[in-house]
């Protein structure tokens, strides 16, 4: 009797998994501590470029009547839900114009810093040699001095301004960026691709713009939110001390210098501040760990 005839080919299950094509990757919730600090900055964003619509009052504005009246959860009125200062100005409103402030100081003084190292790290990373050396010995210079005293120094003898404020701040960490870029750039050098791009005759700036940069950006990225938190805190030491943001401006560590001075009488002066403070720096560094750990290939 004739057996029955075999398929041609057969497909076994573990054939079939290897030529099927990968699953693709579910998306997930991230864990709820980075929810809340995107969905904290997300506010901060808004709070900047609507404080022009969602300030109950001009942050200048007096109301010598209601000096020092305490806020809401303190008994007092939702004329003021926050409370006010020493001359009888608006804390929330104070706090909205602050917030605004203090995060174009900090994106702007990240993105300088982030510009001004990476430009260096690729020189560095290109020319090699003399220019090199110079580069790295610039950056352990710049990493030797402390940055809190080249800044007073900086601002004691050039006077204050915000263009000024940003670029100082700027130099805050870009050693950081320069030694990053550097390294990665070097080795993306070695790769296959980046020769391959400059045998077909592409200049340096096309190499290191579209082939070299998009492939060290998610580290450079997270090195930008972990320095972010960091110039916050020192735009608001700075103006804590009286050398940043001067009058009539504010900030956020503007208003937590005036703050102190009623720290016993009238504590929401500060307190206000201060909050948005701690929760924004938290918040930044949360999803900087969290950015670390999804854009680490070695992690995954």
């Amino acid at each position: 009797m004739p057996e029955a005839p075999m398929p041609a080919n057969p497909a076994t299950p573990a054939m079939a998994e290897a030529g099927a094509p990968p699953a693709p990757r579910r998306f997930t919730l991230p864990p709820p501590l980075v929810l809340f600090g995107l969905g904290w900055i997300g506010l901060m964003l808004v709070v900047a470029i609507l404080a022009d619509w969602v300030s109950p009052y001009a942050y200048t504005a007096l109301d010598l009547r209601n000096r020092l009246a305490p806020p809401v959860f303190m008994g007092g009125d939702w004329l003021h839900p926050l409370g006010t200062d020493e001359l009888g100005r608006d804390v929330l409103s104070r706090l909205i114009y602050s917030i605004r402030t203090s995060v174009v100081i900090a994106f702007g003084a990240t993105i300088v810093g982030a510009v001004l190292g990476t430009t260096l790290g690729f020189l560095a990373a290109h020319f090699r040699g003399i220019v090199e050396q110079a580069v790295m010995a610039l950056v352990d210079f710049s990493a030797s001095i402390p940055f809190l005293i080249l800044a007073l120094a900086v601002l004691a003898f050039f006077g204050n301004s915000i263009t000024l404020f940003v670029m100082l701040l700027g130099l805050h960490a870009w050693e950081r960026y320069a030694r990053i870029a550097r390294g990665l750039a070097i080795s993306a050098s070695a790769q296959g691709y980046a020769g391959a791009v400059r045998q077909l005759g592409a200049k340096p700036l096309r190499v290191y713009g579209r082939h070299i940069l998009p492939n060290i950006a998610s580290t450079l990225i997270v090195s930008m939110t972990l320095a972010f938190p960091e110039i916050i805190l020192l735009e608001s030491g700075l103006s804590f001390l009286g050398l940043g943001v001067q009058p009539p401006d504010t900030s956020l560590g503007n208003m937590v210098g005036f703050g102190r001075e009623y720290l016993t009488r009238a504590p929401w002066i500060m307190l206000a501040p201060a909050v948005v403070i701690v929760l924004t720096t938290l918040s930044v560094s949360l999803i900087g760990d969290w950015l670390r750990d999804r854009l680490d290939p070695t992690l995954r």
